[in-house]
């Protein structure tokens, strides 16, 4: 039986995790096999950027954490060696250890997830992490809005070209006030 500093130690770190699982949108579950220090620096570096809190946790520890957040489905993925991704951000999590398991291929494996307090399976990680970031988003957004105006100035500058003349600019196309 463990002493007691022992296990008041692993019940902080239960009580941490239960905390962030909690206050994650979003979280991954990835079996971290035979990544080298370079790939889990570059790894933890990619998730620094995106937000993403990454960790290598003790499956026991991580079990005792998801049964308190009623996470219970998930138990069954905790075998091996297993690393956890949160967000507040419902897509960055699936998206970044999506592109690193492409990256590392047969390496890194993403085993489950949960979003929104409830467990999803891996096809739902995997459209998750086709969803652009909301940068990327947001530009195409804007891109579509300027489409239409743009279009517009294109065609109403080709007709006045056509006409033989450049298109007029704006202070000359007004006539001058008439002095009295």
């Amino acid at each position: 039986m463990p002493n007691a500093k022992v296990l008041s130690e692993k019940q902080a770190i239960v009580a941490e995790l239960t905390e962030k699982i909690q206050k994650a949108t979003s979280g991954v579950i990835v079996d971290y096999k035979g990544i080298t220090v370079e790939e889990d620096t570059a790894l933890r570096k990619e998730c620094r950027e995106s937000n993403v809190d990454y960790a290598v946790v003790k499956n026991t520890l991580l079990r005792f954490a998801f049964n308190n957040t009623g996470l219970n489905e998930l138990d069954g993925l905790l075998n091996g060696t297993t690393s956890l991704a949160l967000s507040e951000d419902a897509v960055a999590p699936a998206r970044v250890m999506a592109d690193y398991a492409k990256k590392l291929d047969g390496k890194f494996e993403i085993k489950g997830g949960f979003m929104d307090g409830k467990p999803v399976d891996l096809a739902t990680i995997q459209s998750l992490a086709s969803i652009p970031a909301l940068p990327v988003l947001q530009a195409q957004f804007l891109g579509t809005m300027l489409a239409p105006i743009t279009g517009l100035a294109v065609v109403l500058k080709q007709i006045a070209e056509k006409n033989g003349e450049a298109a007029p600019a704006a202070e000359e196309a007004a006539p001058a006030p008439a002095a009295e």
